[in-house]
């Protein structure tokens, strides 16, 4: 298929939930019994980093109990077999696409399994329980550890490589995602502008829908195998 040649793929929570992690907010707009101002911005780590951290640690002990779906395991088979440029951007904190073998990956919103030192601004790999007492595995500064999440009102990481692959993208595809969260929600506007063909893969149609050439519903690791197997199909 060389008339697609770079592919970006967006991935988001409706991946992980097939293998049996909470999306990100339910229909009464919480978040596992929380709001998202109790334990995702940096204002309630300031107000009440106990409760944060516990959040994030029972958020990193359930991912660590779930296993990858057929969606990640195809994503990854695309990764490994397709001879064009990829990268795999994904909302989603957990690492289960790496768990699948994927290594064309981008964590935008952080990852679960990672510290951040504000003292000396490194982060580190990062298993078992946080605390106010966690020391720095680099500095050795105890008490400044937090989890390495993007809370709300902070700047997603590696915008500029996204934004770069996007404008050389010539398929863009979103999975599992509901096109509500900026800026990741615009993402498929800026590839189309681009001129990228673009493809929805969700449960339902999303809020950004409407900017899909193409769109398939129903669930992930359903479609998300049938879907590569199509694209890879095409280069043999």
């Amino acid at each position: 298929m060389a008339d697609v040649p770079n592919i970006v793929v967006l991935t988001g929570a409706g991946i992980s939930a097939e293998s049996g992690l909470a999306t990100f907010r339910g229909p009464d707009g919480l978040w596992e019994g929380h709001r998202v101002e109790e334990v995702a911005t940096p204002e309630a780590f300031v107000r009440d980093s106990a409760l944060v951290y516990a959040f994030y640690d029972a958020r990193r002990a359930r991912a660590d109990e779930v296993e990858p779906n057929a969606a990640h395991n195809a994503l990854a088979r695309l990764d490994a077999e397709w001879p064009g440029g990829l990268l795999i951007v994904t909302q989603n904190v957990d690492n289960l696409h790496e768990r699948a073998g994927t290594n064309r990956l981008l964590h935008m919103h952080g990852e679960l399994n990672s510290g951040w030192c504000q003292a000396c601004d490194e982060r580190f790999g990062w298993h078992g329980p946080m605390g106010e007492e966690s020391a720095c595995p680099v500095c050795q500064v105890a008490g400044r550890v937090r989890p390495d999440i993007v809370w709300f009102g902070e700047m997603p990481y590696e915008m500029e490589r996204i934004d770069e692959a996007l404008m050389n993208a010539d398929l863009f595809v979103s999975i599992g995602t509901s096109g509500a969260v900026y800026p990741a929600a615009g993402f498929v506007q800026t590839a189309r502008y681009c001129g990228a063909r673009t493809i929805e893969i969700n449960l339902e149609p999303s809020q950004g829908s409407i900017f899909f050439d193409e769109r398939r519903y129903g669930p992930a690791a359903t479609l998300v195998p049938e879907w590569v197997e199509q694209l890879l199909q095409g280069v043999k």
